[in-house]
């Protein structure tokens, strides 16, 4: 959650493009006498800094009165606190691999994982640092005679630093052209310094419109660089490169309140390393060409910052997987980034965090550690595990690979997805929210459409005509699952299934007073592989059914709107997007220009299925779907997701006989 691993650039999210979906918060954007905040506002948020003020405290979701941003589709995501959501993310990661312990150490006992030791010598690298040479896995898989648990044990020995200690810079070194110049990639690879934000000319002390540091770092294509500040500033850093683009940034990734940049150099030249102190909408300067250019004094005082560029030792392994595995894999030791590829090469899982925690308790998949990974594989082929770190010293990396878990139901099961309408009785604690609350029924929002009761049964046909053709016939046309299969019922033409086996629950009404969630949609957990098939989400209708506003269906709705299936295929597109969370998939991109129902928030004209004409319900009106897209930069992975075979996957018939 704190740190991108895809280049701001490559995501479309440099400084000053727009981004005219984010609403600042209002206690965050004071007026300021050197410039736009607001607009500083939104450049942070697009470069991946969070806007809102950070809270420390751990323990109940609740506390924060905000919905669990991995599992909810949000109207405004410019207001999750990140660094609260990472600290919860590696406390529950913690805690549901202690909880995992005792059923793991007994299924060790049982069958104990196979051990494979790096065959690179210790103390070189370069004969397994790609997805070609990867070493091979011999022996792990889920097919007969196969063991679907590893245990991968290997070292780092990259390019060894040669540090020294370097006086801190002259002010003002507020710019990019004022850079000061450690002779980091020229006269030594790696560095340590002090530095003191609020001391130059444009701190508080002085006209008050922002102190930062500035330093040149001179790179070769391939090269990793890491920095790392120390002491007691709630530092940013962000690394340019020399048109002024904003390549990497990083926010709370060291301990505490501290930040550590880890980023591989895509192109040689010079780039350029700035130190911030954190603020709301002050962390970036307007121009970085200019020192005076801020919007403001964030955090100011002492800081350490040390820095190294060498070419690092990756380290690569191949396992051989087939069609509808779900592999999963964690890092302890000095890993701290797991990178899975298909058998192309193409990344389609890379992270450096540990979010476990949204899994099903009953998912059998490894968590734990610095850095965790899940995915599921659309076809048969051998795939790569890649291990990075930043610096000299061994790793641990437990790797498993599962069959989907409705593949253990009785030949022919199929999951049940029931959609409740008729508002109901339901403890929202499940979702982090206050308790037992009652939601009330699709039928009193319709009004708000300006719709009538007449008008329910036909707005709830589109609605499952959505969710059928978006699930189900999708997976069956398109997906590589032979064995798909789903059962959608629903609360007008169905008993209320839910509490049977095998059946999901979707609850559409309700409000976020009702609810106690600040929320548009939220599910109970992502689970690749579905090994929960009688969970439950919630689609809300309040946010969707307001006068105004980006996330409301009225705002589309004109009189040449077919306003009954415009507004059915909305919800049935947001109803599907919790479907999806439920059957393994994490949030896409909304920003980059490619449909897909897992889109995160902030983008609803493209979920809702709104056409170039902005209109909802006209002839250009475009038909989202399930289908490949990347992950969306804010949560931290990177890569192409696959959520139409991760769906198709997870609604595989039972076969156990």
């Amino acid at each position: 959650m704190r740190k991108r691993l895809a280049t701001i650039a490559a995501a479309g999210l440099i400084a000053g493009s727009a981004v005219v979906f984010v609403q600042a918060p209002a206690a965050a954007a004071p007026v300021s006498p050197h410039g736009d905040l607001a607009a500083g506002i939104r450049r942070q948020f697009a470069a991946g800094i969070q806007v809102v003020p950070k809270q420390t405290a751990t323990g109940k979701l609740a506390a924060t009165g905000a919905a669990n941003p991995y599992t909810a589709l949000l109207r405004d995501p410019s207001k999750v606190d990140k660094y609260y959501w990472s600290e919860q993310a590696k406390a529950a990661g913690q805690a549901r691999a202690q909880s995992k312990a005792p059923l793991r150490n007994s299924l060790a006992a049982a069958a104990s994982p196979l051990v494979h030791d790096e065959a690179e010598p210790k103390g070189t690298h370069g004969s397994n640092d790609s997805h070609a040479t990867a070493e091979l896995i011999k022996g792990f898989g889920t097919g007969k005679k196969l063991n679907n648990r590893a245990r991968v044990l290997g070292q780092f020995s990259p390019e060894t630093p040669s540090s020294s200690a370097q006086s801190p810079s002259a002010e003002d070194d507020g710019a990019i052209p004022l850079a000061h110049e450690f002779g980091l990639g020229t006269a030594r690879n790696a560095y340590t310094t002090t530095g003191t934000i609020g001391d130059g000319p444009h701190g508080s002390a002085g006209d008050g419109s922002g102190d930062f540091d500035f330093s040149v770092v001179h790179a070769s294509a391939g090269q990793q660089l890491t920095a790392g500040t120390s002491g007691d500033l709630d530092t940013v850093l962000v690394l340019y490169d020399a048109t002024g683009t904003i390549v990497a940034t990083d926010d709370d990734s060291g301990p505490g309140l501290l930040s550590l940049l880890d980023f591989t150099i895509p192109a040689t030249g010079d780039y350029y390393l700035m130190v911030a102190g954190y603020g709301l909408g002050t962390v970036l300067p307007e121009d970085p060409f200019d020192s005076g250019s801020g919007l403001g004094s964030g955090r100011e005082g002492a800081y350490g910052l040390a820095a190294q560029l060498v070419f690092p030792d990756l380290d690569f392994y191949a396992v051989d997987l087939l069609a509808g595995d779900v592999l999963g894999a964690s890092v302890t030791g000095l890993g701290t980034r797991l990178t899975v590829r298909d058998p192309a090469g193409r990344v389609v899982f890379g992270s450096e965090q540990d979010a476990s925690f949204i899994y099903a308790p009953s998912a059998p998949l490894p968590g734990g550690g610095n850095a965790v990974v899940s995915y599921v594989t659309p076809r048969d082929g051998r795939y790569t595990l890649e291990v990075g770190g930043s610096g000299s010293g061994q790793y641990d990396v437990t790797v498993e690979a599962y069959r989907p878990g409705p593949e253990a139901l009785e030949q022919g099961t199929t999951q049940t997805l029931f959609l409740d309408f008729d508002g109901a009785r339901i403890n929202t604690a499940i979702f982090g929210g206050p308790g037992v609350r009652t939601l009330s029924p699709l039928q009193g929002f319709l009004g708000k459409w300006g719709l009538t009761a007449a008008d329910e049964d036909k707005v709830i046909d589109q609605v499952v005509a959505t969710v059928r053709e978006n699930i189900l016939a999708d997976a069956k046309a398109r997906g590589t699952d032979p064995r798909v299969g789903l059962t959608i019922l629903n609360s007008r033409d169905n008993p209320d299934a839910f509490g049977k086996p095998n059946v999901h629950r979707i609850v559409v009404g309700g409000t976020i007073a009702e609810s106690g969630i600040d929320t548009i949609g939220i599910s109970q957990y992502i689970d690749p592989g579905n090994y929960a098939t009688e969970d439950s989400a919630i689609v809300l209708l309040d946010v969707l059914s307001d006068p105004t506003g980006d996330a409301s269906l009225n705002t589309y709705i004109t009189p040449a709107s077919n306003k009954i299936k415009f507004i059915g295929r909305a919800l049935g597109n947001v109803i599907s997007h919790e479907a999806g969370h439920l059957y393994g998939n994490f949030h896409t991109d909304p920003l980059n220009g490619t449909p897909n129902l897992m889109d995160a928030g902030g983008a609803f004209p493209g979920l809702f299925g709104v056409g170039p004409d902005n209109i909802g319900g006209t002839a250009d009106d475009v038909d989202y779907d399930f289908g490949e897209d990347v992950y969306t930069p804010d949560e931290g992975f990177a890569g192409v997701e696959d959520t139409l075979n991760t769906t198709a996957w997870a609604l595989v018939k039972g076969k156990a006989k």
